[in-house]
């Protein structure tokens, strides 16, 4: 059976918010009985956008991630509440029922990614259904994959799989998958939130000056397996990315022509190793 889901790039979001707009446009003040109740106003951010700051001074990046009901297979909201306060349907999505889960308020406490939020006038535990009253109606695609001027959001039906093979393709993974909740949620690009990179400058001195070098050998190693490799470019730039965080000594090592240059760096957060001179 094909079942939704949705892909994130983080690379391509640039938190414009139109996710988050659309999503309070389609729910604050409208009623779907049997989808979902009027969203607050203020308080609740059903498609939230977060932001990561990684490095320094002079190499900085930021990126953006929309996050959302992961939509999870194995949902811990599910196991909360009368039967039926919360709902798989057989497209995979995952419904909380404005009715029977009035005054459940254990089901906010119960996602385990905060994704669920509490509507104190209502007594009502609500999230993004994935516009499940819209494909119903005969969308192709959710509102907030239609609204994402960047390609960032991809809303798809497929089996799963196809979705695996997907995954396996694109390089797919899930927020904290350790928790097995089995999300329908994927993230491409996800390095950019919970990895960390090391960056640097190589110059070769000439003429009395220094030039920018191109085309050295930067690797970085840790108990003597290699966990990252780049080549300076044509400014003598280069960054390694998706290293883990914290986690300790690394030997950094640059090569170029029969000159090699050694030394240890600490990995802990994104950082810039300086000028590197041959």
């Amino acid at each position: 059976m094909s079942k939704w889901n949705m892909v994130v790039d983080v690379a391509k979001c640039m938190n414009c918010a139109n996710c988050f707009v659309v999503t309070k446009d389609e729910h604050v003040g409208n009623d779907f009985p049997g989808y979902a109740a009027p969203q607050p106003l203020h308080g609740h951010r059903w498609v939230d956008i977060r932001r990561n700051e990684r490095g320094a001074h002079p190499v900085v990046d930021v990126s953006s991630m929309p996050v959302m009901c992961n939509q999870c297979d194995n949902a811990p909201c599910m196991r909360v509440g009368p039967p039926g306060a919360v709902q798989k349907r057989g497209d995979g999505i995952v419904v909380i029922d404005p009715v029977k889960a009035r005054g459940q308020k254990g089901i906010v406490a119960a996602c385990p990614y905060g994704a669920i939020f509490w509507n104190e006038e209502l007594q009502l535990p609500q999230k993004w259904i994935f516009d499940a009253h819209l494909l119903d109606a005969g969308w192709k695609r959710t509102r907030i994959e239609q609204t994402c001027v960047t390609g960032a959001l991809r809303s798809l039906k497929v089996d799963d799989e196809e979705m695996k093979r997907i995954a396996a393709r694109e390089g797919l993974e899930v927020l904290r998958p350790e928790l097995n909740t089995r999300p329908r949620v994927y993230y491409r690009n996800l390095h950019l939130m919970t990895k960390c990179f090391v960056a640097g400058t190589v110059v070769v001195r000439a003429d009395g000056g220094e030039e920018c070098l191109a085309g050295v050998k930067v690797a970085v190693a840790k108990d003597g397996k290699v966990v990252g490799e780049a080549v300076s470019d044509s400014f003598g730039e280069f960054k390694i990315d998706r290293l883990e965080p914290d986690s300790g000594v690394h030997a950094l090592t640059l090569e170029w022509k029969t000159r090699r240059v050694s030394r240890e760096i600490t990995v802990g957060e994104s950082q810039y190793v300086g000028v590197t001179a041959f």
